[in-house]
């Protein structure tokens, strides 16, 4: 349980040799059809996966250094694992976090050629939505879209996940809307960059008093802003359940009506040792199979917290009995499948965005696109601007100040999960938010010379502005303190909101003198995406 957070595909896997293990040179893509996965054939695709990857600290919290192994650099871990991954039976392998810069081809050839696929966390230890703080912007997008970059056209990879236990109690709940915004950019991310259809989605824990409204909230909506699976992290039948005892019977009577596929993202408690996994029968059992499209067994590695399939030192992967258990379980599931060509896809309708109270803090309105070239333009606009090479430490202190001097001047820059109010420049970096605000400071001021100072850590510049640069400032708000509300959910009400909101200079300023705009501070190719995800939306199958 990271919380930072195989059917081979022969000719006689795709006629229903569900979990065959041949080794083939090629993967085809898999296909979602309402809530199921299925090859291109037809034949319906059930994940018998395992997580793969040691030491890799939380994916909703702050590492204690940002370091973690990348498994799929590492040619000698690959070529002594997969061997064993294949005689275990697994189709698919859950990685956490990879260098994106590094070469990935030898593993991810190894593992297509024994016909494993890959779900791919996005985020990494030094790299993610940090639940007690949580905020999307420029640099989390980019990080997050040069993983997209670097595994996008490897065939054999199943999809991407866009967080990991980010929200995992009722008081970091407004985190999600953060995540929600992750999922969305990076699917138009994937559009834009014209790769080929990949899914986005989220894993969440098993907690019982959020479970409900995390499901809902990441499934309601547009579907463009909407994951297109769903992971659960559970660990709730331990040593010899039961299907009712573990309470899988209520989890699965809970998606009965989920509008994409739902599977085990991890499982396999652990309190009973050794590990039998006779959960496995009920996964692929005909009373979960109708809802459920498989699981990923937490974890291949032995650890200081003892879930390992395997012993590894150097070269050498020794078997536990864990390993021994689960092999022997999955060779004897024998789930019940149905041809995509017999699915009709009833559960169409989108879950019910859960309000915000007490119970729930992220609002339905998502923090604004992570546009970088929107932040370029803003700062190019300022006439008060923040010296460069700030230190972390010396940006947060003089936040405070110019916060503290007039918030006014920070209206602009400032998320709300919970009200669903953003600065139309939150998603921005800190240097740029803190040059934002500088500005912003020295407007209110009339300009004093004395405003743009800052202990010397504030220089006036002159500013500037292309024709594509006001363009997009206009739609951004640049003229006041801009904050995002009531984010349209498609282009056309977007641009119906521009033209209102521009129509008359009265209707641009609440008598706060905040600026009301709508999503639109995105570039031409990002808005064509947009208009092209939103096309789609209630088609009912996605190419991965």
């Amino acid at each position: 349980m990271k919380t930072f957070s195989i059917a081979s595909v022969t000719a006689a896997a795709l006629s229903g040799a569900l979990f065959a293990t041949s080794v083939i040179a090629d993967l085809p893509p898999i296909v979602i059809k309402g809530s199921h996965f299925f090859y291109e054939n037809g034949t319906e695709f059930f994940i018998r996966g395992v997580a793969y990857q040691q030491d890799v600290s939380s994916n909703g919290s702050t590492s204690t250094d940002g370091t973690f192994t990348d498994p799929l650099a590492d040619e000698a871990g690959c070529t002594r694992d997969v061997p064993l991954l294949t005689e275990l039976g697994t189709n698919v392998i859950r990685v956490y976090a990879i260098n994106a810069s590094l070469d990935h081809s030898f593993c991810m050839n190894l593992l297509q050629e024994n016909g494993i696929y890959l779900l791919q966390d996005l985020s990494n230890p030094s790299s993610s939505i940090n639940r007690n703080s949580p905020e999307w912007n420029t640099e989390l997008f980019a990080d997050y879209a040069a993983v997209v970059d670097a595994m996008a056209n490897y065939t054999n990879v199943l999809g991407f996940f866009a967080g990991n236990e980010v929200s995992n109690e009722a008081n970091n709940t407004d985190a999600s809307a953060y995540v929600k915004a992750a999922v969305r950019d990076m699917k138009a991310y994937i559009k834009t960059k014209d790769y080929r259809t990949i899914g986005v989605g989220y894993a969440t824990n098993d907690d019982a008093s959020i479970r409900t409204n995390l499901a809902h909230y990441f499934n309601c909506g547009d579907s463009a802003d909407a994951i297109d699976f769903w992971g659960y992290n559970i660990y709730s039948w331990c040593g010899d359940s039961s299907y009712t005892e573990s309470g899988y019977d209520q989890r699965t009577l809970e998606f009965a009506n989920y509008s994409v596929p739902a599977f085990f993202a991890e499982y396999g408690c652990n309190t009973v040792q050794p590990r039998q996994f006779t959960e496995v029968q009920a996964i692929y059992g005909e009373n979960m199979t109708d809802v459920w499209s498989g699981g990923i067994v937490y974890m291949y590695f032995q650890e200081a917290n003892d879930y390992g399939l395997v012993s590894v030192s150097g070269t050498t992967a020794s078997k536990l009995p864990d390993f021994t258990a689960l092999s022997k379980q999955l060779a004897s599931a024998t789930p019940s499948s149905t041809a995509s060509a017999d699915y009709t896809v009833t559960n169409t309708v989108a879950q019910a965005c859960p309000a915000t109270g007490s119970s729930w803090a992220a609002a339905s309105a998502l923090p604004p696109i992570a546009n970088v070239d929107v932040c370029s333009c803003m700062v190019s606009s300022l006439s008060c601007v923040a010296n460069s090479g700030l230190s972390g430490n010396e940006t947060s202190t003089l936040f405070s100040t110019v916060c503290g001097l007039d918030s006014s001047a920070c209206d602009g820059i400032t998320p709300n999960a919970t009200t669903g109010i953003y600065g139309a420049y939150s998603m921005c970096s800190a240097s740029q938010k803190l040059s934002f605000a500088f500005n912003q400071y020295y407007s209110n001021q009339e300009q004093a010379s004395t405003a743009c100072d800052f202990n010397g850590n504030a220089n006036i510049q002159s500013s500037s502005e292309s024709t594509a640069c006001k363009s997009m400032l206009s739609a951004a708000g640049t003229a006041g303190t801009g904050t995002v509300t009531n984010i349209p959910t498609d282009a056309a009400a977007a641009a119906s909101s521009t033209s209102s909101s521009t129509s008359s200079s009265s209707s641009k300023k609440s008598a706060a003198g905040s600026v009301v705009i709508p999503r639109l501070d995105m570039t031409l190719l990002q808005l064509g995406a947009y208009i092209f995800v939103t096309g789609l939306a209630g088609a009912g199958m996605i190419l991965l």
